[in-house]
Order: C-alpha cells, then structure tokens, then sequence
C-alpha cells in the first residue's frame, strides 16, 4: 500500500503530474480508469480532474475534455469516501448540500483533516489541495465560520488574514514536491495579494517560473522563455523554448521555429523552422500556437522558403488560420484566389480577402486595382481601381496596370 494514496493511485500521480517529461500520463491515465471502477474514489477525483482540460493537469498529456464525466466522477469519488473528492467538488462548486450528505464523512473539517494528514505526509497533491482551500477561502465552509462568526470587521480581518496566508508555505510544498500549477497559484497570490487582506509582493514572483523550469517543468520552461524573450534576452529564450518543446509542450514548437525563422537568438534556418512548424501541428487542440504553426508554415509552402513551393498546403494551412480567426495569412488568400493558386481561381473571394489587409500592402493593393479597373466579380470602377494602384507605388505591376488608365480633360479616368 502505498503512503498516502493506493499504489495504483500514487503511480498514477507520478505520472500525472510529478513526472511530466517521463510522458507516461497516457498510462497514469488508463491507472485511475481501473482503480476507478473498482471502488477508488481518490482515483476517481484525480481521474476527474484529467477531464477537465489544462486548468488542472498538464496539456502535454493531451486527455480527453469533458465536463460531464468530470462532474460525474468527482460526485462518485466523494461517495466513495475520498477525503480530495470532498475538496475538489467543494473547490469547483459540485459539493451540494445533497452530495455532502452523502459523503461518509462527519463533517468537512473531518474530510479536510483526512487531506491534511496526508499533506503533512509529504504527498504534494494533498499539499496542493490544502494550500487550495486556504487560497480559494474554501476554509470558510469547512470551519463552518462567516463574518457573523465574529464581534467586528477587524476580528474577521485578522482571521481572514491568519488563515489565507497560510497557503504560502503548503504552496512552497507542494510545488517542490512536483506541482507546478502551486506556482501559478503563487505567483498571484505574490502579484495581486488578496483584497485588503493581504498585501501584494510582486518581488517575490519575480524567479518562480526560472526555478520551475529548472526543476524540469514544460510549462514554467515556456513561461520563463516568455519572461526572457520580452528582456530581448533571444538566444536563452530559445533554450527554454526547446527544452519545453522537447518535453511534450507543444506550443513552443511554435516559438523555437518562429525564433529559427526570423533570427532570433540564433542564425536563421528556415527549413528547420517548417520542421518546428510541422510538428507543432501535431497538437490536437486548435490552441493559438498551433494555429500560429499553421499561419507560419502556410506563408513558407506559399513563398518556398525554406521548403519546396506548394500552393495547395499553403491554401490549406492559411485557410485553417483564417477560420480560427486570425487575418495573419488574409493576403495570401487573396493570392491565391487571385491567380488561382491552391484554389480556384475566384475573384469575388479574392477582393474579400483583399480588403481585409489592414496594413500598408503594396502587392494587396495592385490586385485590388486590377479588380476593380477591370470589373472583376465586381462592377467595374475604374477610379477606385487607379487609386488602389497609386497606392501600390513603385510596384512594377501596378506601374504597368497603370499605362492602361488616362484622366480625361475633367477629371474623369478612363480606359486608353
């Protein structure tokens, strides 16, 4: 039996959230299931949390999402006797009077101390969850106290305040034990304080995401490549951003091949940019990473660089981008629908994609004047059009388009 938890549930947690780079959560997953459904209602309350997405376990795992599983294994956990079943369906709002009827606890200071005991034990999960319900006032239920509790506001104050910071120290624990989200919860607690209650001390946030990533964590090592980036400090960003990427979080595939494609931190590599690139589209969730990938990578398929010429997967991957609303590659639509590349040719399109460039686009421009001068899926409007391709200025296309197009002794412009 194991020291807290069943030997199937501290496995499981090991390779949940204690050992992320060991990329075993697949397996720690398939652990819960089992123990699960044979009566473990600690494995039912973790497995619970695993359903509920990156707020509470690591996204590298890639789990499955859903909230109704979720929601039905925390109510089975809490009557399967779990003391972190108690306190997740009280943190997350599931502990109805109902439900905590039928917990076979006596009270929730009963089922607190059952988490408490094994916190003091040295299990970092339980650490977390204690630190968890002074941080979140989850205290104030399970000691069945309010302010009516107490003679005047500053009596409150001080046990508000005696109480809330005691999640400092249990949050210390816990992430040294191998929870990083604690660190999250710190570093709010260090930057915002709590009300009037407690004092914000954004100094002492200032290197938890550094000793994250050095202690192994894939996200804090994204987090602080992000902290070192914004100091223009490039070239130790990209070692944090590889050694996350490398370490299952996906979303930094994205920074390392941004990094290799414009130079930053390191002599620019296109083609190992699109291979970043191409492997940060493995992610199965369409996070804003994965779509920056696909916006990337569609730019290089469409200019061939650092890859072969292939305007097909340029359409596809800037099209992917588009429908996840980001007008990075609108341009590139319109191109594409403008000569018929990738796509069909289709000029209506091509003009929708083109009066969405929202910068100073001198190639934009000139399609747009062609369009209009010519009345190309639109009526013809030859003054619009002259004046997009004035706009385009040097552009050699727009100069030549240009000599098709006089201003006649009163003003008007017309076809020569």
């Amino acid at each position: 039996m194991g020291k807290c938890f069943s030997d199937t549930v501290e496995q499981a947690l090991q390779f949940i959230y204690y050992n992320l780079r060991d990329r075993k959560g697949a397996e720690g997953f398939r652990l819960l299931e089992q123990a699960s459904a044979a009566g473990d209602g600690d494995a039912s309350c973790i497995l619970a949390r695993c359903y509920c997405g990156s707020q509470y376990v690591w996204s590298g795992h890639d789990f499955p999402e859903d909230d109704d599983k979720a929601t039905m294994l925390i109510h089975k956990s809490v009557e399967q006797g779990s003391g972190i079943g108690v306190m997740v369906a009280l943190r997350t709002g599931e502990l109805t009077p109902s439900l905590e009827k039928k917990m076979p606890f006596g009270s929730l200071l009963e089922a607190f101390n059952s988490v408490l005991a094994k916190a003091e034990a040295g299990d970092a999960f339980c650490q977390y969850t204690v630190a968890n319900s002074y941080f979140w006032w989850d205290f104030l239920r399970i000691q069945g106290k309010g302010r009516d509790s107490f003679s005047n506001e500053k009596e409150f104050k001080q046990y508000m305040k005696e109480n809330i910071s005691k999640c400092e120290d249990w949050f210390w624990k816990a992430f040294r034990g191998g929870m990083y989200f604690a660190a999250n919860n710190l570093n709010q607690y260090y930057r915002k304080g709590d009300e009037d209650i407690i004092a914000p001390h954004p100094e002492l946030a200032k290197d938890l995401f550094k000793s994250g990533a050095e202690m192994g964590f894939p996200t804090h090592q994204w987090f602080y490549g992000e902290d070192l980036e914004e100091e223009k400090r490039y070239e130790e960003a990209l070692h944090w951003y590889k050694l996350a990427a490398e370490g299952g979080q996906m979303e930094c595939w994205y920074c390392v091949g941004y990094a290799y494609e414009e130079g930053r931190g390191v002599e620019k590599d296109p083609a190992y940019a699109v291979q970043c690139y191409e492997k940060g589209l493995l992610q199965k969730k369409d996070t804003g990473k994965r779509i920056g990938c696909a916006n990337r990578l569609g730019a290089l398929y469409y200019e061939g660089t650092g890859v072969e010429k292939d305007y097909a997967k340029a359409f596809q991957l800037l099209n992917y981008g588009y429908e996840h609303d980001t007008k990075f590659g609108v341009c590139y639509l319109g191109k594409c629908y403008f000569n018929g590349r990738g796509t069909q040719q289709d000029y209506v399109k091509a003009r929708e994609f083109l009066e969405q460039v929202s910068w100073n686009n001198k190639e934009a421009f000139y399609m747009l004047g062609v369009i209009y001068c010519q009345g190309l899926g639109v009526p013809e409007n030859i003054k619009k059009g002259v004046g997009y391709l004035q706009k385009a200025g040097d552009n050699k296309d727009a100069r030549e388009e240009m000599l098709k197009y006089k201003k006649t002794l009163f003003g008007k412009w017309v076809r020569r």
